[in-house]
C-alpha cells in the first residue's frame, strides 16, 4: 500500500460507516393521475432547488435513418410554445437567477433548473408548457440541424479519439441500440425532418413517459401539490413496449484500425459484461464495480502503477464500467502508450494484467481499500444536490429503479475477492473483447511515425 493510503485509509473507512444524514434522506415518490412519477428528496443545506424532467427516450429508441432525433428535438425544446415564444425559457430562468440546460444519453432526454428554492414554480410551469405544446417551427428546426451537424463535425469527426470510440462502439454492437451514436450518424441528420421530430415528440414527450424528480430546500408535499397544478392536466400517450434488442453471443476478438489526424495513437479495448438490468446474478454488476476500482481506482490501482509508474508504457490508462443502463455494456480499459512505446507493448501489457487477475484472488488488503474507495466516491457525490437528483433521474429512467440505489452500499461491501476473480474470468476474456486502434497520420494521410 502507497504512503498517502496508510494515513487516510483508517479514517476514510471509519467516515464510511457513518454515511452523512444527507445520503439517508429518505426518497418520497409520486404519481399523478396521467401517469407521471415524481420523486422528491429533501436537503436543507442551502435554499436553493433542483428540479429535473427525464423522459425514458434516447438514443437506444432510435432506428435507422433517424438517429439523432432525439438530441435534435432536445435542442428544439428550447425552441417555444405558444406561450413562450423561442429564448424565453432561458430568459425567465435567468431573469429568476437559476441556469438550466439538457442533455441526451442512451436511454434518456433529461432536462433541469437550479433555483432559489421559492422559484421552483417557475420551472415546473414552464416544463408542463412545453411537455405537450411545442411548436416545432420548420425554420427553426432548419437552424438548429445545422447547430448539431456542426456540432458533430467538432466533436466527433474532428476529434480522433471520440471518432474512434463512435467506431468502437460500433464495432462492439451489431444489434444493441447502443451501436448507433447518440448524436446520430451524419447521413441520418442530414436527412432528418421536422415529421420525424414531431411524431417523436408526440409519442415520447409526455406525462407517462416521465418523472419529475426535485431535490433541495423545499417540503415534499408542497412539491406534489404544484406538480399536481401544473402536470396534472396533461394528457398522457399510447406508449407500446419497446421490443428486445439484446446483443447476440460474440465469438471471437473484433478488432479495428482507425486512421485520423492525431498526435498520438490511442488504444480502447471493450468486454461485454452484464448490467445491473441484465444480469442473471445479482451481484456480478457490484464485483465488476469493485473490478473496475482494482484496474483504476487512484494511484494506487493496478493499471496506474503498473503501467505508467513502474514500466513507463502507458502516458495514461483508465478502466470504467456503467452499471446502471438499461442494455448490457462494455467494461472498457482505454491507455495513451508513453512516449517511444507501442500500442502493441501497451496492449500485451493490459493482458497481462487481466490474467493476474483470472489467476489469484485480490488480496484483502487491496479489496478493503478499494471497497473504501469505490464507496467514498459514492458517498462524496452526495455533496451535490444536482448530483443526487441526477443519480434518482438516472436509475428510476434506466428501468433500475431508484431504490436499487440505496442498496449501492450494502451491495459494495458484500463483494469478496473470489466474486471479482470469477467476474474477470468469465467476462474479461477474448471471446467477448472488442479492441480499437488509433492510428495518427498526417492531415495528407501518410502515417505518422
Amino acid at each position: 500500500m502507497q504512503p498517502i493510503y496508510k494515513t487516510i485509509y483508517t479514517s476514510l473507512l471509519a467516515s464510511l460507516l457513518l454515511i452523512p444524514a444527507l445520503a439517508q434522506a429518505g426518497v418520497h415518490e409520486y404519481s399523478l393521475d396521467n401517469g407521471m412519477k415524481i420523486l422528491v428528496k429533501e436537503d436543507h443545506r442551502a435554499p436553493v432547488v433542483v428540479s429535473q424532467v427525464w423522459y425514458k427516450v434516447g438514443a437506444s429508441d432510435e432506428y435507422g435513418g433517424i438517429t439523432g432525433v432525439s438530441h435534435v428535438l432536445e435542442h428544439m425544446m428550447f425552441k417555444g410554445t405558444k406561450r413562450h415564444p423561442a429564448g424565453e425559457f432561458s430568459r425567465i430562468i435567468a431573469e429568476n437567477g437559476g441556469r438550466e440546460n439538457a442533455f441526451t444519453g442512451k436511454d434518456y432526454t433529461a432536462y433541469f433548473q437550479q433555483l432559489e428554492k421559492s422559484r421552483l414554480h417557475v420551472s415546473m410551469q414552464m416544463e408542463a408548457d412545453r411537455m405537450r405544446h411545442l411548436l416545432l417551427p420548420p425554420e427553426e428546426f432548419a437552424k438548429e440541424l445545422k447547430v448539431v451537424m456542426e456540432e458533430r463535425r467538432l466533436r466527433t469527426d474532428d476529434n480522433p479519439q471520440a471518432l474512434t470510440y463512435e467506431q468502437f462502439m460500433a464495432t462492439a454492437f451489431v444489434n444493441s441500440p447502443y451501436h448507433q451514436p447518440i448524436i446520430g450518424w451524419m447521413d441520418d441528420l442530414k436527412n432528418l425532418t421536422v415529421d420525424d421530430l414531431r411524431v417523436w415528440y408526440q409519442r415520447y414527450y409526455a406525462p407517462n413517459n416521465a418523472t419529475l424528480v426535485v431535490v433541495g430546500d423545499v417540503e415534499p408535499m408542497e412539491v406534489l401539490r404544484m406538480a399536481r397544478r401544473y402536470f396534472g392536466g396533461l394528457k398522457p400517450s399510447v406508449l407500446k413496449p419497446s421490443k428486445p434488442r439484446t446483443e447476440f453471443r460474440q465469438r471471437g476478438i473484433r478488432r479495428i484500425e482507425v486512421k485520423a489526424p492525431a498526435q498520438l495513437p490511442f488504444l480502447s479495448m471493450g468486454y461485454k459484461v452484464p448490467v445491473i438490468n441484465t444480469a442473471k446474478q445479482a451481484w456480478e454488476p457490484y464485483a465488476l464495480e469493485v473490478l473496475a476500482g482494482v484496474l483504476d481506482g487512484g494511484n494506487a490501482s493496478r493499471l496506474s502503477r503498473q503501467l505508467v509508474r513502474k514500466q513507463e508504457l502507458a502516458s495514461s490508462v483508465g478502466a470504467g464500467y456503467n452499471p446502471g443502463s438499461r442494455y448490457g455494456e462494455l467494461f472498457i480499459i482505454e491507455a495513451s502508450p508513453a512516449n517511444g512505446k507501442t500500442v502493441k507493448q501497451l496492449e500485451k501489457a493490459i493482458n497481462k494484467q487481466i490474467l493476474r487477475l483470472h489467476n489469484k484472488p485480490v488480496s484483502a488488503r487491496e479489496l478493503e481499500r478499494v471497497k473504501a474507495q469505490v464507496l467514498a466516491a459514492k458517498v462524496y457525490q452526495q455533496d451535490s444536490v444536482f448530483y443526487q437528483a441526477m443519480e434518482l433521474g438516472m436509475l428510476e429512467t434506466t428501468g433500475v429503479g431508484w431504490r436499487t440505489g440505496e442498496q449501492y452500499e450494502e451491495k459494495i461491501r458484500q463483494i469478496t475477492a473470489e466474486q471479482v476473480q470469477a467476474v474477470a474470468r468469465k467476462y474479461l476474456v477474448e471471446d467477448g473483447l472488442t479492441i480499437a486502434q488509433l492510428v495518427p497520420v498526417k492531415d495528407n494521410g501518410e502515417l505518422r511515425k
